[in-house]
């Protein structure tokens, strides 16, 4: 078979999509928030992963690439304002912590994974609108490619401001980005600066968020023989740099917005009623 979609129990119930020809791999747990805990193309496995965080439900998982939905960052006190209420939501939204149910899988051609999420009681608490996400993990030719529904079941226009937060293993922090953004918001002191190409997260104790970009795709190559480019959709204009000391990975991060759009009243996108906004986020590692 070209491909095949299988499935495995490791604590939670793990899909793997594989592609034999290119030695590529994509594993999902659904149950985990959708996320993708792995990426392996042409053999090498490009994601990191704190399984600790992972096997431990009721942490946030340290790795893969969790789903931020409604929102991305952080709000002061985890509060913000909407319409002349106050609501409570923790730091990137509740998709990441939610679990997700399985809607189809293909074999035909690709190797294929659709998961849906839809609001809840508990949901509707913090973010008053109705919505269902569909998402779609494709692997084919050694790329996954994420296609994204967020569909508006209310009867009012429901904002929101996604994204995604891989991780990426590395050998080294101190890196050079492919990317035609020429400035940088450094988190550390709060100032826009002239962004080189370069960006060293080796001690970093902070974010950077690379601004301007016009061109929707950025690539690096956080490990030896290991190249890794991320495209995605225009709805995602920033992207975000993040790590820890002394950890081996490097967080490359497409948002929608910058934090705390809710409050700011800023960027947030608006999705009408009953109707959607589809969206990609591409992955593809290097045959070196």
């Amino acid at each position: 078979m070209n491909y095949r979609v299988q499935t495995y129990s490791d604590t939670f119930t793990i899909y793997e999509l594989i592609e034999p020809s290119t030695s590529s791999k994509v594993r999902i747990c659904p149950e985990r928030g959708g996320i993708v805990i792995g990426y392996e193309a042409y053999g090498h496995e490009y994601m990191y992963l704190d399984k600790e965080t992972f096997y431990n439900p009721s942490a946030n998982i340290r790795g893969g690439n969790p789903i931020l939905f409604p929102i991305c960052g952080q709000l002061p006190n985890e509060r913000y304002e909407w319409e002349g209420s106050v609501y409570r939501m923790k730091n990137h939204g509740f998709a990441r912590n939610m679990p997700w149910k399985v809607a189809a899988i293909n074999e035909e051609g690709q190797a294929s994974l659709t998961i849906k999420l839809g609001s809840t009681p508990e949901t509707l608490e913090s973010y008053p609108f109705a919505f269902e996400l569909t998402f779609t993990y494709i692997l084919k030719d050694a790329s996954l490619r994420i296609e994204q529904q967020y569909r508006n079941l209310s009867d009012r226009d429901m904002p929101m401001y996604a994204g995604f937060h891989p991780y990426f293993a590395a050998d080294d922090k101190n890196l050079a980005y492919e990317t035609d953004a020429e400035r940088y918001v450094d988190y550390g002191d709060q100032t826009e600066k002239t962004f080189t190409g370069r960006l060293d997260l080796t001690d970093a104790a902070q974010s950077f968020v690379l601004i301007g970009a016009k061109r929707h795709a950025i690539a690096l190559d956080p490990s030896a023989g290991r190249r890794i480019q991320m495209s995605y959709g225009s709805e995602f204009p920033y992207v975000y740099l993040w790590s820890v000391p002394g950890k081996p990975f490097v967080c490359v991060e497409p948002w929608m917005a910058r934090a705390n759009a809710f409050n700011r009243q800023e960027e947030v996108t608006r999705v009408r009623p009953n109707e959607s906004l589809y969206t990609t986020l591409i992955l593809s590692g290097s045959n070196k």
